[in-house]
């Protein structure tokens, strides 16, 4: 059960069905240098890759497990073997070794509020840089009228088990069940990445996505290691309104649902798969570097077109990819870069699919554009809900219906 230990940090934000309906505004931040981990021997649960290097570009999805749950995401610590698999219902669960253990790695349904045919639920997880020393790690969740950021801490007498008790981060005011975004993660700056819908409701009706002074529809950007109790996080220094203007914890604005997005591990672009209205899926690609203050158009813009005149392109980061619903696209899943050893010609590629699409897509960002685009042959499930990479960098496919697929070789 979840059991905060301190104080909610209420914000000023005005307050699963994954298909909903459906340039520079600040300073740059510096990019530090990768967090180097200091490892504890009684978390580092390392392995070697478990595959044989294939050549090509053909990969099907293969079934390795499920969970008894609508299975939302698949990560892990950097180097771990493990797969820590999110259930939409608030049940985190490990895969180790070809098995699914059989008690979740943490369960915090009793906090989690979900809607019948809304998209709410535990979306999200996120492992600290120096997990294998401190053992936080965060997750994102939905209550019946917020979208809660919360850490909590491993075991330290069992690496496989969680400490219930958690602490809330961040909690932005929602009105709707739908369009709550929910992937985090990690920057290589060391700091924490959030992605917010606009609160749903259908047009973005409060237009959220472009009010710089809320949280929702945006990217947001918080330090959970420079605090002063009792707050949980500050504001890095190079968010575009840290001084003012705004809102100080956000990164990058204009989002309609970042359902999943993600950043290239070797040198943190940032890649956005923003779920559309009703005519278009898009793929957003910025290097970190160059995001601060980005605006990606929502709700001016679904995609590169004009949603909510008067549109201005001025200022403005509009897709390297984007699909119609005529093409049979209604939500798209990204994603992720290879960046594993298992495919030797498939890394630096952007892997993502649609969940009514199906299939397996994937392109080279390159010069600003997205380069040697690649319709995937091979199986695929069908109401996928993400692509994300194990502690390794291989790819694993999750579904609504409680599957985790791994990317494989096929001939």
């Amino acid at each position: 059960m979840f059991t905060p230990t301190l104080r909610s940090a209420l914000l000023s934000a005005s307050a699963l069905a994954l298909v909903a309906c459906g340039d520079d505004g600040g300073a740059t931040p510096a990019i530090d240098a990768p967090v180097v981990p200091t490892v504890d021997a009684a978390l580092w649960d390392a392995a070697g890759p478990t595959c044989t290097q294939s050549g090509g570009t053909n990969v099907a999805a293969v079934m390795i497990t499920d969970i008894p749950q609508a299975a939302l995401l698949v990560t892990a610590p950097a180097g771990d073997r493990r797969l820590f698999i999110v259930g939409r219902d608030g049940g985190i669960f490990i895969y180790d070794q070809g098995a699914l253990l059989p008690q979740p790695f943490l369960d915090i349904g009793d906090g989690v509020g979900l809607v019948a045919g809304g998209e709410q639920g535990l979306l999200g997880l996120a492992f600290h840089p120096d997990y294998l020393r401190n053992r936080r790690f965060f997750v994102y969740y939905t209550t019946s009228n917020a979208n809660v950021i919360a850490e909590y801490t491993a075991s330290a007498a069992d690496p496989n088990q969680a400490d219930p008790t958690g602490q809330i981060v961040l909690s932005v005011p929602d009105f709707a069940g739908n369009h709550n975004g929910g992937m985090i993660e990690f920057g290589r700056d060391g700091l924490l990445y959030i992605g917010t819908g606009d609160g749903g409701g259908g047009g973005d009706p409060q237009e959220n996505g472009q009010d710089p002074t809320d949280l929702l529809g945006k990217l947001l950007r918080v330090d959970v290691d420079n605090v002063t109790p009792p707050a949980r996080y500050s504001v890095p220094a190079g968010n575009p309104f840290a001084a003012g203007g705004g809102a100080g914890e956000i990164f990058a604005l204009g989002l309609r649902n970042p359902w999943r997005w993600t950043f290239d591990p070797s040198n943190d672009d940032l890649y956005i798969g923003d779920v559309g209205q009703g005519e278009i899926e898009e793929v957003d690609v910025l290097p970190l570097a160059s995001a601060a203050g980005a605006n990606f158009g929502w709700d001016q813009y679904e995609g590169s077109q004009c949603f909510e005149p008067p549109c201005d392109p001025a200022g403005k980061t509009l897709p390297v990819v984007e699909f119609t619903h005529g093409q049979g696209w209604c939500s798209v899943i990204g994603g992720a870069v290879y960046r594993g050893t298992c495919f030797p010609d498939l890394v630096g590629r952007y892997f993502y699919t649609d969940y009514c699409a199906g299939g397996l897509q994937s392109f080279v960002y390159a010069g600003g554009a997205a380069t040697e685009r690649v319709d995937h042959d091979g199986a695929f499930p069908g109401g996928p809900t993400s692509l994300h990479p194990d502690g390794l960098g291989e790819l694993y496919l999750t579904s609504e219906n409680g599957n985790v697929y791994r990317l494989e070789a096929t001939p």
